[in-house]
């Protein structure tokens, strides 16, 4: 008889199929959300992030990983408020942004100056038009600075549902800190997770500043 994928420490297939959902219906509730915060409050958002984020770099070692924001993600642009990665920039901060691969795989790396470097990309997402350094460049990073929907006390981050995230995060230096930024009420008590997820160590909030997370 086949032990059941529980019983080896996995996951079966039933609780698989109900954490993909679980992870599915928090998604659509958090990107309503966000899709209802006015612009100002969206903007206020990025100022404060900024200033937190660019004080931890600075406690930081070596580059900055970090996302370039789209849509309604913490850390856009707007009218006098640069994005995140541009205030880091500013800050003298040396920034690698990603670049999504042609294929699925890690994220490969590209050096960030602001956002003159940018163009579309394959997938219709602006991205930096630098050399590209390869994966293995986020093993440089001190501070990582990651994309997310939510996360929780333990770490446990809820992506967009691409896998991108997941599978460049452990090419990440033994002791970089892996920090998310979100809109105030973004840090949750739990977040659906699968075996693959891999936890962060810190959340950025407004009010709050930075968060550790214990796993």
């Amino acid at each position: 008889m086949t032990a059941r994928a529980e019983d080896r420490g996995g996951s079966s297939p039933d609780q698989g199929g109900r954490t993909a959902d679980a992870k599915r219906s928090l998604r659509r509730t958090l990107l309503a959300a966000r899709r209802g915060r006015p612009v100002a409050d969206r903007l206020a958002t990025t100022a404060a992030l900024s200033a937190h984020l660019c004080a931890l770099a600075a406690a930081t070692p070596g580059p900055v990983a970090c996302y370039l924001p789209i849509g309604t993600e913490p850390g856009g642009a707007g009218p006098g408020v640069p994005s995140l990665p541009d205030a880091l920039v500013a800050a003298g901060h040396d920034v690698l942004a990603p670049v999504v691969p042609d294929a699925p795989g890690p994220l490969d790396w590209t050096v960030y100056r602001g956002p003159d470097d940018l163009a579309p990309g394959p997938l219709g997402v602006v991205e930096p038009t630098g050399p590209r350094l390869g994966p293995a460049a986020l093993a440089s990073a001190g501070l990582v600075v990651v994309p997310a929907l939510a996360v929780d006390r333990r770490g446990r981050r809820l992506g967009r549902g691409g896998g991108f995230y997941d599978r460049t995060l452990a090419l990440a230096a033994p002791g970089a800190l892996l920090v998310v930024p979100l809109h105030d009420g973004e840090l949750l008590d739990d977040v659906p997770a699968e075996d693959h997820d891999v936890a962060v160590g810190a959340a950025v909030l407004t009010r709050d500043g930075v968060v550790h997370l214990s796993p």
